[in-house]
């Protein structure tokens, strides 16, 4: 029986599984019902398992043979603070959370694998699965290292997956080098000071000067980076003022930016405490840049981004692999723990992405037609990777 035959025979029972996550969404280190019953899952499986980590992480440790290498496969289990649109069976059943990104699927492709290899045992070393919490802008990936994850669970690689709409099903995406952005925030408060609106000369106006910074800002990316260098500079708010009459005393501007490398990351933040002093003295306002930098660019190994496509293209083919995917602008805090191991994150076609369903759409759903293939790879990296060199 192949691997992927593997895999399907289980297909209906990981749709129940995702299914049942899905109704129940749970949003950032309040994931206690989708822990437990992961933890239950992988106990039943025959694995040992530790929760805890990171307030609702789990980790389960699935050994076989007497090597002594190993290897981490990673899913995350949050879902989004949002309203759900859809109306089939399993929506969710809390008002204002929902599994937007398809994190109910990542959790069950990673319980299939863990229950075909712990039936098989077809490797030889460790096998950790890392459920994670937190994924969705607190960082629930670096949480479980600080607290000492890698300590805990030494490994010598770690690998990710995400679903991606519009990506045919059967193909996969990945490259070496940047796949994901930083995701980094910036407030900037621009200090004027108020007056009647009839007399704007008694005042110093923040509207003005924060008109003319988001203006300003967008010259960083387009004239400060070099033409080949990506990066995103986002105003995304802007608050000021309550009255039709009154010049207010101050604005607030918030927003993000986005980029692949330390390099773009350092010239915008400095670009935007650059063009704030400069609006600050040609409007006479006082202005303060809060620049945060949130997760860090995720940057795929190059060994391990070819272990992954070999592995991948055993599965489906060349020409369903494509190696050179396009990176995205979007954070994923797997960068974590890739910047503490060598390892490698790929994309899984979640296929068209049609009447909304997109990722962080009310629309959306994870496609279980993807879930024996998504679990497949996790079996094949793992027997690849821990290739059983003994017999018995």
């Amino acid at each position: 029986m192949t691997t992927i035959d593997s895999t399907r025979e289980i297909q209906s029972e990981m749709a129940e599984w995702r299914r049942d996550i899905h109704a129940h969404p749970e949003t950032a280190f309040e994931e206690v019902r989708t822990a437990d019953f992961v933890a239950r899952k992988l106990e039943s499986f025959g694995l040992e398992v530790h929760q805890g980590l990171a307030k609702t992480g789990v980790v389960g440790t699935l050994r076989s043979g007497s090597g002594n290498r190993s290897i981490a496969l990673r899913a995350d289990m949050d879902a989004l603070p949002m309203a759900e649109a859809n109306t089939f069976s399993h929506r969710s059943r809390h008002p204002g959370k929902m599994h937007a990104c398809g994190h109910d699927g990542h959790t069950t492709m990673l319980l299939g694998a863990a229950k075909v290899l712990a039936q098989s045992r077809t490797f030889d070393g460790a096998a950790i699965f890392i459920f994670q919490p937190a994924e969705e802008q607190i960082g629930g990936g670096r949480v479980m290292i600080e607290e000492g994850l890698f300590d805990k669970f030494p490994v010598d690689s770690v690998f990710g997956m995400h679903n991606w709409p519009g990506l045919e099903v059967g193909r996969f995406g990945l490259r070496s080098g940047p796949m994901a952005a930083c995701a980094d925030n910036f407030e900037i408060t621009v200090q004027g000071r108020g007056a009647h609106a009839a007399m704007p000369h008694h005042g110093v106006d923040p509207i003005v000067a924060g008109a003319a910074l988001v203006q300003s800002l967008q010259t960083i990316v387009s004239r400060n980076l070099h033409p080949i260098d990506s990066g995103v500079l986002s105003v995304t708010q802007f608050h000021a003022g309550d009255a039709f009459n009154v010049i207010p005393d101050a604005a607030v501007l918030r927003g993000t930016a986005r980029a692949f490398t330390p390099g773009v990351r350092d010239a915008l933040e400095a670009g935007i405490r650059r063009v704030s002093a400069g609006v600050a003295a040609a409007y006479g306002a006082n202005i303060d840049a809060n620049y945060m930098r949130g997760y860090p660019p995720l940057v795929n190994w190059p060994r391990e981004t070819d272990i992954a496509a070999t592995v991948l293209e055993a599965l489906v083919g060349a020409e369903n692999v494509i190696r050179d995917a396009q990176p995205t602008m979007g954070g994923e805090d797997f960068a974590y723990m890739l910047e503490k191991k060598p390892g490698c994150f790929v994309f899984i076609g979640n296929g068209p992405g049609e009447g909304g369903c997109m990722l962080h759409n009310p629309h959306y759903d994870f496609n279980d037609e993807i879930l024996p293939l998504g679990s497949a790879y996790w079996v094949r990296l793992v027997e690849h990777v821990l290739a059983k060199t003994w017999s018995g």
